[in-house]
């Protein structure tokens, strides 16, 4: 009896380890079947993912609007270049504020934060920001070029992300390649 007990009891963890194995497979599928729909309608309103490298259910990346117009060839290593110089000014003098939490002000009137390190923070910004302006100004502050740089470079967005339609799409494109080429001869 116990050496049938055993075979059955043996039997069931077999099965059931079987079903769990089967299981995970299926989530699995599911998973990746739920990656494969985010990215084909994330693409479809214009975004712009590099493909899983080596393996074949790798994670995607997605790319910035000038990673995926220098893959594309549309921009060139310089305008990329002065392009991302631009992103980064924009979103360093875009940053927000921290504003501390009154859970972490100390008896004594001392926060979490230094000082100095607060004092640091809003001169990078101001620095960023008085840069950003140079970079506008070097674009002759027309709107649709700085519109097309705050989208394109600092926001990251693909042309199609931005433009919203097919329609503008080559616009900005071409709107962006002149304020790139403005900044870049700025810097020469």
């Amino acid at each position: 009896m116990s050496r049938t007990a055993d075979l059955a009891r043996l039997e069931r963890d077999r099965l059931n380890q079987i079903e769990r194995r089967a299981r995970g497979r299926a989530e699995g599928r599911e998973v990746t079947e739920g990656v494969a729909e985010t990215v084909a309608l994330s693409r479809g309103r214009g975004a712009g993912f590099e493909a899983p490298s080596g393996g074949r259910d790798g994670p995607y990346r997605r790319l910035a609007g000038l990673d995926w117009l220098a893959r594309k060839g549309r921009v060139n290593p310089g305008q990329k270049r002065v392009g991302e110089r631009y992103g980064q000014v924009y979103r360093m003098a875009r940053a927000e504020a921290a504003i501390p939490s009154t859970l972490d002000v100390q008896p004594g009137g001392g926060t979490g934060t230094p000082l100095s390190a607060i004092l640091a923070q809003a001169e990078t910004r101001a620095q960023a920001q008085a840069r950003l302006a140079l970079y506008r100004r070097r674009m002759g502050g027309l709107p649709a070029l700085v519109a097309a740089c705050d989208r394109v470079c600092g926001e990251e967005l693909t042309p199609r992300e931005a433009a919203g339609n097919d329609r503008e799409v080559v616009r900005l494109e071409a709107v962006l390649e002149v304020a790139l080429d403005l900044l870049a001869a700025g810097e020469g």
